[in-house]
Parts: structure tokens; C-alpha cells; sequence
């Protein structure tokens, strides 16, 4: 992997067989590029033609070993930014996405999270992201879902994400808790609703509460990433 020329800001998308929305999501990050941020795809070693949809698109295309929080950190590494805000690919920034992080990590934080909505067509969407975004302002905690996003300084303090298998947004927020509370943006970054409509919204509601409230029994994450497998 070769180094990119230093700039203010790298946004790094995790992907993994996301031909369907990688084209979409690089699209709309085109004024940023154009701008002078960095926009790096991340795949693990996808099946589908997500990294030739990708390629004229980003500013580099790196593929690795599969697993989210690997692949976050290998772009941080590729990266020279001083701030990196870690997008989903089904995930799509508000405007002046950059100025306004900017702004956050020059006003005592070292990190912070945007609010959310959830785009689809179940009734149940809005109220989910509602409680998303309460229990991140409540809490602390943000999720993938709300588009992470820190300093360089703070990225290295904490080590990265943690290598594990799930939960490693809510073990990377805890981790950077130490540094500073988050920032709580109030632009609203606009997330797909996929997983809800697809698996059901109270099933995957309840899984992820369940899954959540073991994480912080103890369970190690291994053990809840088999069990999300099953379930789904």
C-alpha cells in the first residue's frame, strides 16, 4: 500500500460485497474529493465487482483480509489525514460534511458521531433512528450507522478499532469516552434501512438489544458474532 499526499480529511468505507451501493455512496462524496478529501475504499476481498465499480471513483482502492474493523485500520494506516471519519457504504453524509467536522474537532473534542435517519419504507424506521441518536446523546456511545469520525491523534491514542468480530463501534467508543465526550452532530447522515426491512424490524430490534446487553455482561464478541450468524 502507498502512502496518499497529507490533507485535512480521510473518509474511509469498509466494504465487503457492496456492488449494489459503492457507486451510489463514492458519488455523492465527489465534491469532497474534488475538495482535497481523501476518499478510500477499504474491501475485503468482495465477490462482486464492488472494487472495479469503485476504482475511478476513489482516490485509492486497497483490498485486504475481510473483517471490518481490519479494514477501517488498514485505511487509517494508508491514510495521512489528521481527521478520518469511517462511512458505511450504504451511508450518506449530509452537505458540508467536512467543515463541519472540522468545526467539532477544533471545539475541545476528539471525536464525534452525526445524528441519523434510517431511509426505507417501514413504519418503524423513524422511531429507530430516534433511538439511536437518544441513546448515542444519553449514553455516548455512537455506532457505525452515525458515520465515526476523529482526529488522527485520537485514532492512534486509542489503537484503532479493536480486531474483533462485532461491537468493535461500541468498543472504539468507549475507548475514545477517555479522550472526550463525543461530538453530537445534529446534521443527519442518511443510513440505509436494509437490514431492518430485510430481517424484520422487531426481530432485529430485539437481536441487537440482545446482543448488545450480553456485549456488556461480558460475552466476548466471537461468541456474538456466531450468534448474529445464526439468527440472520
Amino acid at each position: 500500500m502507498h502512502s496518499l499526499p497529507a490533507s485535512s480529511l480521510a473518509v474511509i468505507i469498509p466494504t465487503l460485497n457492496e456492488a449494489g451501493e459503492i457507486v451510489a455512496c463514492l458519488r455523492t462524496l465527489q465534491p469532497l474529493r474534488a475538495a482535497g478529501t481523501e476518499v478510500i475504499v477499504i474491501d475485503g476481498s468482495s465477490q462482486d465487482d464492488t472494487v472495479a465499480l469503485a476504482a475511478p471513483l476513489a482516490t485509492q482502492v486497497c483490498v485486504t483480509e475481510a473483517g471490518r474493523a481490519r479494514q477501517m485500520n488498514a485505511g487509517a494506516r494508508l491514510s495521512r489525514a489528521r481527521h478520518l471519519l469511517f462511512l458505511h457504504a450504504d451511508t450518506r453524509l449530509p452537505p458540508d460534511a467536512d467543515r463541519r467536522i472540522a468545526a467539532a474537532l477544533a471545539d475541545r473534542h476528539h471525536w464525534g458521531r452525526f445524528d441519523s435517519r434510517l431511509a426505507g419504507r417501514h413504519p418503524l424506521l423513524p422511531v429507530i433512528a430516534a433511538a439511536m441518536t437518544l441513546r448515542s446523546r444519553l449514553t455516548g456511545i455512537a455506532t457505525g450507522d452515525q458515520a465515526l469520525f476523529m482526529t488522527r491523534e485520537a485514532f492512534d491514542a486509542v489503537g484503532g478499532f479493536p480486531d474483533q468480530p462485532l461491537m468493535e463501534d461500541i468498543e472504539m467508543s468507549r475507548r475514545l469516552k477517555r479522550l472526550s465526550r463525543p461530538a453530537c452532530l445534529r446534521q443527519r447522515v442518511v443510513s440505509s434501512g436494509r437490514r431492518w426491512e430485510r430481517h424484520g424490524a422487531w426481530r432485529t430490534i430485539r437481536l441487537m438489544w440482545r446482543l448488545r446487553w450480553r456485549y456488556w455482561r461480558g460475552a466476548s464478541p466471537e461468541a456474538l458474532a456466531e450468534a448474529y450468524r445464526h439468527v440472520r
